[in-house]
Formats: structure tokens, C-alpha cells, sequence
């Protein structure tokens, strides 16, 4: 019990290590050292606040400053529950294959359905801030112009700080037939290898599927009729991203893998055969004076 105790606990770390290095949205999960997290479902988030400069005239003009925490709350607890045929695996390999399955999952399922998670809070975020622009279709003699026209947008209220755009393949596509790729691209870790991606006025752009780049998202809880099988698909309201541009330090995203349960076949109780389950937690957050450092642009009509 005690070697699958020990086997257990690494295949739940090197599942943690997957997740980050190959999620698309993986640079969020830097800003979560901004949190403050004392278990359960609830995290701070610190806002600061200081004065501007006054006058000196033999003496400091006084100014406050105000450090506030914003409570949130992780809304996504997601799960499934795996169960293996005694006569699918041996004992030896029982560990190896639930890992196999784990990582499968988590691969296939479970980072898509973070990543459009997110980008649909985001989207969210800037049509509500009003930093959105409808109905564009990408098109190589404008597309430069929309994304240079994002960028500004976020600069012009106030934000200095590095930017990142996650693009669906159609923008990517009319980006590159609108310049040469070769001399237009930016070196930036994604999924955990160091890839060279177009750029435009140094910001990084992302490819990112079409699945993920949504205004939203509807979550299949894996069990009422017709949602058996879980995860995402696009809402019927939903509309398509054609690119989101972030500040890089705005969104504070975080993820939590609960621990591991795995059952063999004698202390499994509802099937024979090996049990596995799977537990993981999940938000994304952006304090309210950050609401407007970010710029949506979708394909569609506003409604």
C-alpha cells in the first residue's frame, strides 16, 4: 500500500508539471503569486492605492497609501471518475496505466476547457469595459491595422506594461499574408518548449484554436441527459474571438489538482477492476482597476 501511496503521489506531480507546460493560457498562471491562499475555495487579491505628488514647500505634502483585499471565491470544481476492467490491466501495470488515462484526460479535456475558460472570462471582461470591437471579419488588408488599433486602445487609458494576444488561426493566417513571417516574430515559452510567434509592435500573438477562442462557454456537468459525456462546447450565445489582447500582468489565473484517489481492484466497492478519480479546481480574476487593460475583437454582429 505504501509503494502505491508513494506511486500515486507522482503521477499527481507530473500531472500538475503537464497542465502548466502545455495549457495555452499557461503565462496567466504567473500572476497567481499576487494571491493570497490559505486552503479552501477562497483567495485575496491585493489592491494598492497611493496619492500622486504635491508641491514641496517645507514640508512633504501627506498622501495615503491604501492597501485593500478583494476576496474571491474558485468558482470551477471539476471532476470525473474512472473506472478500469481488472481484465484490461495486471496489478504491475496498474498505476502506469491510470496515468496513462490521467494524462490523456488532462490533455485532451481538461486544458482545453481551462484555456476557454479563461479567454471567455476575459472576452467577458473587455466587452463589459466596453474595449471591444463587433463584427470584423480578418481580412490581410486590415488585420494589422485592428490589432495596432487593440494595442492602442489599452495604452491610451494607461497601461505601460507587456502585453500578450491570443489570436484564432483565421487572424493568424491573414497576418501572415498581410507580411513576411520571418521577420515579424517574438521568442516566448508555450506549451513548455521556446517557440517564435508573429508579433506586432513587439507583442507576442499566440495561436490559439478555435474551440478556445469564445465569448462563452457552456459547462457539461456529466450526468443530466445530453451532457453525459462532460466538458465544453460553445454556448449557443457565444460569439467567435477573432483576438484578445491582455496586459500581461492583469490576469491572475490559478489551478489545483485535489489528490489523486486511485482504488485497486479488492478496495474498489463498485466495480471490479481499478478506480481512479480525478479532482481539480480553477479560476481566473482581474481586480476592478484593471477592468479595461485588455481589448476583445469579435467576428460578430453586436446583438
Amino acid at each position: 500500500m505504501a509503494n502505491q501511496i508513494e506511486k500515486v503521489a507522482v503521477v499527481q506531480k507530473k500531472l500538475d508539471e503537464l497542465i502548466v507546460a502545455e495549457m495555452t493560457t499557461a503565462w496567466m498562471e504567473v500572476n497567481q503569486s499576487q494571491l493570497q491562499y490559505f486552503g479552501g475555495d477562497e483567495v485575496k487579491i491585493p489592491m494598492l492605492t497611493v496619492d500622486g505628488m504635491g508641491n514641496y514647500k517645507n514640508g512633504y505634502a501627506t498622501g495615503s497609501a491604501t492597501l485593500k483585499f478583494q476576496t474571491k471565491k474558485m468558482t470551477q470544481d471539476r471532476g470525473r471518475s474512472f473506472d478500469i476492467d481488472v481484465r484490461d490491466v495486471d496489478e504491475t501495470a496498474g498505476i502506469a496505466t491510470i496515468f496513462q488515462i490521467m494524462n490523456e484526460f488532462q490533455r485532451t479535456q481538461v486544458i482545453p476547457e481551462i484555456d476557454a475558460y479563461r479567454i471567455s472570462y476575459l472576452a467577458n471582461n473587455a466587452i463589459e469595459a466596453e474595449m471591444v470591437k463587433d463584427q470584423y471579419v480578418p481580412k490581410k488588408e486590415t488585420v494589422i491595422d485592428e490589432v495596432k488599433d487593440a494595442i492602442k486602445a489599452i495604452r491610451k487609458i494607461g497601461y505601460n506594461g507587456e502585453l500578450m494576444i491570443h489570436a484564432n488561426y483565421d487572424t493568424i493566417t491573414e497576418i501572415e499574408k498581410a507580411r513576411a513571417v520571418v521577420a515579424n516574430t517574438a521568442t516566448i515559452t508555450l506549451h513548455g518548449v521556446e517557440t517564435r510567434v508573429q508579433q506586432i509592435d513587439g507583442v507576442p500573438i499566440i495561436p490559439t484554436s478555435d474551440n478556445i477562442m469564445v465569448s462563452k462557454i457552456k459547462l457539461n456537468d456529466g450526468t443530466t441527459g445530453g451532457q453525459e459525456k462532460g466538458g465544453f462546447e460553445k454556448d449557443g450565445s457565444g460569439k467567435t474571438v477573432n483576438f484578445l489582447v491582455v496586459g500581461k500582468n492583469v490576469p491572475i489565473a490559478v489551478t489545483k489538482l485535489d489528490v489523486i484517489r486511485v482504488f485497486d481492484p479488492m478496495t474498489n466497492q463498485t466495480a471490479n477492476g481499478w478506480k481512479a478519480d480525478y479532482r481539480r479546481f480553477h479560476d481566473i480574476w482581474v481586480t476592478d482597476n484593471k477592468k479595461k487593460c485588455m481589448f476583445v475583437n469579435i467576428k460578430e454582429a453586436k446583438a
